[in-house]
């Protein structure tokens, strides 16, 4: 009751003004409904998320209205409305995506193609790279190459380390063979001794001889016939390192003398630096010795000989990039579709051994 009496009288006072001044009044009244109406969604949302539009429309409205009216017309503070005023007035007078005078900056391939020839060769200097991106046919100045390699820490100047050792090794590898002798246990426990060479840089590898009382003049002996019966070409290769056994003697070190070879003898007790051999070694173990019992002498000859043919034929390397020593020097094979061919499965060693092979 009492509300219906306070609207009556409140519609007729408003009534009043009016019938004096409609056009105005019903101005005023719109007005009056709407920031009623903000109110009430004030209320109900916690907060509005204007979009970019409508803030641009409320920031140019605010210069018709009062500053200090601001609190009672927009649904935001004053210092939003000012924040987004300044952000139009920013982007305005932004000129960050225009080119800036001067050179442009290097692409970042460029950048990482020129540190990584800086790595990959030791001995370039500045100006050598700056030739060889001149030569792919990039177009940049000697001081920008400089610069960048400057900001790295590296030395611009050819005068920075030399190459690592494995730069060195691999570089050194295709003349390089080694020897070592590898004991198997047989079943009777009779200790036999296997002489096996390795190319580093084929990873090919022979078997010089199996004995059970590995001598001098047995070890110059086998070393002899290797070097009658074999097919590697031994003008490419210029070191031969071995450890200190009494076994290697001067008459073994005279035969490849003869051929051209440098014998480089390893520190004592230092297998490492014959770590090529070691690790053959450690695989003819792993994957074929620790699996099977040896009978004899003849037995473990044979058994090596068809291991080792695997191995430089069949088996992959990872020194190699996965390939057999075969497809290395052959050239990998061409790429296959799997699902369009047949693979064929060829056991060796009495089953100790599976080879595959595309049938064909």
């Amino acid at each position: 009751m009492i509300l219906s009496t306070v609207y009556a009288v409140t519609r007729r006072l408003l009534s009043l003004p009016a019938l004096l001044l409609r056009r105005s009044v019903s101005k005023e009244a719109e007005l009056l409904v709407l920031r009623h109406q903000n109110t009430v969604l004030r209320r109900q949302v916690p907060r509005v998320r204007d979009e970019p539009a409508d803030r641009l429309w409320l920031a140019a409205l605010s210069h018709l209205i009062p500053r200090y009216r601001w609190a009672e017309i927009f649904p935001i503070r004053p210092a939003t409305l000012l924040a987004w005023h300044r952000t139009l007035v920013a982007k305005k007078w932004d000129y960050s995506k225009r080119r800036r005078p001067g050179r442009p900056s290097t692409a970042a391939a460029v950048k990482a193609l020129i540190l990584r020839m800086a790595a990959e060769n030791p001995r370039w200097g500045h100006r050598r790279i700056h030739g060889e991106l001149t030569r792919l046919g990039h177009k940049i100045s000697a001081s920008t190459v400089w610069n960048i390699l400057s900001r790295a820490g590296i030395d611009p100047a050819p005068r920075r380390s030399g190459p690592t050792w494995k730069q060195f090794l691999s570089a050194q590898a295709e003349h390089i063979v080694a020897v070592d002798f590898l004991h198997v246990d047989t079943v009777n426990l009779t200790r036999l001794y296997a002489l096996i060479m390795l190319e580093h840089g084929s990873r090919r590898a022979h078997l010089l001889g199996v004995t059970a009382n590995p001598t001098g003049p047995w070890t110059a002996q086998a070393a002899r016939n290797f070097l009658m019966n074999t097919d590697t070409d031994m003008t490419k290769l210029k070191f031969l390192i071995r450890d200190r056994g009494g076994q290697f003697t001067d008459a073994f070190d005279a035969v490849f003398g003869d051929a051209g070879l440098r014998v480089l003898k390893s520190p004592p007790q230092a297998p490492k630096t014959n770590a090529h051999c070691e690790r053959i070694i450690g695989t003819l173990r792993r994957e074929l010795l620790d699996s099977m019992l040896i009978l004899n002498e003849h037995h473990l000859r044979r058994t090596l000989i068809r291991y080792l043919e695997h191995y430089n034929t069949v088996r992959p390397h990872r020194g190699i990039g996965q390939l057999s020593p075969s497809q290395a020097e052959a050239g990998p094979p061409t790429p296959i579709d799997l699902a369009d061919q047949r693979v064929h499965r060829r056991a060796i060693l009495g089953g100790l051994i599976n080879e595959y092979r595309i049938a064909g």
